[in-house]
């Protein structure tokens, strides 16, 4: 039995996070599939009713992929609370390249990454920076509040 996976966020902001992390993985907004011109006009040709579309549903992206094909969809899926909670699962953006590398280097891609990431619109919380563990990494927060670590 063949399977995939998808990774469903909940969000209030689906094109931003679409955004942000595309930015973040390296990864692609969704063209919509069968050659249709949105993704509002596939919804609508699979038989979604008109009135269970939002208005704005359907005109950009809501979800990412890997352009190579190896990591999992990722589905933003707008929902009308907010995040109220930490998170019980987050991403490692494993930038650094291991330890296999030498610490410094893996500190500057850490440091890099971090950089890049918050000018596309996430927060630092927590740097941590243990030279004797052999350890530098970054704890963050994408633009919805969500925890994610850059090691």
């Amino acid at each position: 039995m063949e399977m995939t996976v998808q990774l469903a966020i909940d969000c209030s902001d689906p094109q931003r996070m679409v955004t942000f992390w595309a930015e973040a993985l390296g990864y692609v907004p969704e063209p919509p599939p069968g050659g249709h011109a949105t993704w509002r006009a596939y919804w609508v040709a699979v038989g979604v009713p008109e009135e269970e579309l939002p208005a704005d549903a359907g005109d950009t992206p809501e979800s990412i992929i890997d352009p190579a094909g190896r990591g999992p969809r990722m589905w933003f899926q707008p929902v009308p609370e907010p995040k109220t909670a930490k998170n019980r699962w987050h991403f490692d953006l494993k930038a650094g390249g291991g330890r296999h590398v030498p610490l410094d280097v893996r500190a500057q891609r850490v440091k890099a990454t971090v950089e890049r990431l918050v000018k596309a619109g996430a927060t630092v919380t927590e740097i941590k920076d243990e030279p004797d563990m052999g350890h530098y990494s970054a704890a963050m927060q994408d633009p919805e509040g969500n925890e994610f670590d850059v090691v």
